[in-house]
C-alpha cells in the first residue's frame, strides 16, 4: 500500500535519511512532503490527507512537541500516527510526548530496522 508521509526536521539531510530508511524498510512512499519546522508542517497538512507524520523535536519557529500538540488539538488530521524522531531521550521528554499524544518515539541515531519495528501495527 502506498503511503502519504510528512517528514518534519530542520535538517534536509535528516529528512532524506528518514525517507531513505522508510523505503529501505519496504514501505511504499507514494507522496513525501517535507517541512523544516512545525510552522511549515502546518501548511503541508493543508495539501491533503496523510498516513503518518515523522517529526524532530528540536527545531526553530515551532518545535516538534508543540507541532504534535497542535496536530492533536486543532488539526483536521488529529488521528494520523505521529512519530517523534529525536535525540531527546530522557524519561521526562518521553512522558511529555506521551501526554501530548505521540504514537511512537524513535531515538537518533536509528537503523532501518528500528524504524520498521516502530511502524509495525501502524502502517
Amino acid at each position: 500500500m502506498p503511503y502519504n508521509i510528512l517528514v518534519v526536521d530542520d535538517s534536509k539531510a535528516m529528512r532524506m535519511m528518514v525517507l531513505r530508511s522508510l523505503r529501505a524498510a519496504g514501505f511504499d512512499v507514494a507522496s513525501a512532503r517535507e517541512a523544516a519546522n512545525g510552522r511549515e508542517a502546518q501548511e503541508r497538512l493543508k495539501e491533503g490527507q496523510l498516513d503518518v507524520i515523522f517529526s524532530d523535536w528540536n527545531m526553530p519557529e515551532m518545535n516538534g512537541i508543540d507541532f504534535l500538540r497542535w496536530v492533536r488539538a486543532e488539526s483536521e488530521q488529529k488521528e494520523v500516527p505521529f512519530f517523534l524522531i529525536t535525540t531527546e531521550s530522557g524519561q521526562e521528554q518521553v512522558a511529555e510526548a506521551a501526554a501530548a499524544g505521540v504514537t511512537g518515539y524513535l531515538e537518533k541515531p536509528f537503523t532501518n530496522e528500528d524504524l520498521e519495528k516502530k511502524l509495525i501495527g501502524f502502517l
